[in-house]
């Protein structure tokens, strides 16, 4: 991940204006190494000891991209060091840590976001200002599906809860984002299903609740074979009057009651809207660049971690509502 993000970076021009990589921490110096002559970054320091590089390079910003068990150490370090911090998902490994980063953000006076990359897309832009917009008349339900048979090997293989935790977070977030609802409640049914190449956890099917009586419902696999969605989910939102349909993809369909009789009534089609910002659809780009505006100018980045760990709280309500066999309230 770390490639990706030094590649936003890279690719970036105003970005790239605005920020130098003086250092690459790694607990394999040898990768930080390696990455560092891919990007061109003869001049950064190099090193295992986090603080260290801190103290050698006086950075201003951390770009966190470790995995979530090392979160919470290393934003306390770089906040310790007077840096503001932009962290991979998930914020934290648990919500106690996530409320203690919080705390540290703000008694540091500095900024912590997470990196929501998924949000700023132009699909996800388009079906929030779509919402917006009445035209589907007031919002009821949000209906996802995930099904991908991703074959990584590595530590995603060896994860408990590993679709939960690593990968429904992105369209958990952007079901908040477009539903502009808080998470109240969910029902959730966690499985390994036969066939799976995963330790636990391969597949899932929640139900939330959010406020305004709005349901977001998600069923997911990352070892479905033969019909792969997009990564992005595929979506159906109802409004009272009308419902749009996103592949994930290019293909959008929205259409709007236009009549009042019949069994079934008349639809029209219904244009479901450019993004309003298209600076806001660059993915990592875009939210490496709303980052640093929060810095430069003191408004509060999007993903703020404050903000975002009610997303995180959604991912680990639905993991206990599967231990648990229960409706867990958040």
């Amino acid at each position: 991940m770390a490639r990706g993000w030094l590649k936003a970076v890279a690719d970036t021009p105003d970005i790239r204006a605005e920020v130098e990589v003086v250092g690459l921490v790694d607990v394999n110096p040898a990768a930080a190494k390696s990455l560092a002559g891919e990007f061109g970054l003869t001049d950064a320091v190099i090193g295992s000891d986090l603080a260290a590089v801190l103290a050698e390079t006086a950075a201003d910003v951390v770009f966190d991209v470790v995995i979530p068990s090392a979160r919470h150490h290393v934003v306390a370090t770089a906040l310790a060091h007077g840096c503001h911090v932009l962290s991979e998902k998930p914020m934290a490994s648990s919500i106690q840590e996530g409320r203690a980063m919080i705390a540290q953000a703000a008694a540091a006076g500095k900024v912590h976001a997470i990196v929501q990359n998924r949000r700023f897309i132009a699909g996800i832009r388009r079906i929030r200002r779509l919402v917006e917009s009445g035209a589907l008349g007031e919002l009821t339900a949000i209906h996802c599906d995930f099904f991908i048979g991703a074959h990584f090997g590595g530590f995603r293989e060896e994860m408990d809860n590993v679709l939960l935790l690593d990968m429904a977070i992105h369209t958990f977030d952007a079901a908040r984002f477009v539903a502009d609802k808080a998470p109240v409640a969910v029902y959730c049914h966690e499985s390994n299903p036969r066939g799976s190449w995963y330790a636990h956890g391969a597949a899932a099917n929640a139900i939330f609740e959010f406020s305004d009586d709005v349901t977001f419902t998600y069923r997911g696999s990352w070892c479905a074979e033969g019909a792969n969605t997009s990564w992005e989910s595929r979506w159906r939102i109802i409004g009272t009057q009308g419902t749009l349909l996103w592949d994930g993809a290019e293909d959008f369909q929205a259409h709007r009651v236009s009549g009042t009789e019949g069994f079934l009534r008349p639809v029209d089609s219904v244009l479901v809207p450019e993004p309003a910002n298209v600076a806001e659809t660059h993915g990592h780009a875009s939210v490496i660049a709303d980052f640093l505006t929060a810095i430069k100018t003191g408004r509060t980045p999007e993903t703020a971690s404050n903000d975002n760990i009610n997303s995180l709280a959604m991912v680990f309500a639905a993991i206990e509502s599967a231990r648990t066999r229960q409706r867990v309230t958040l």
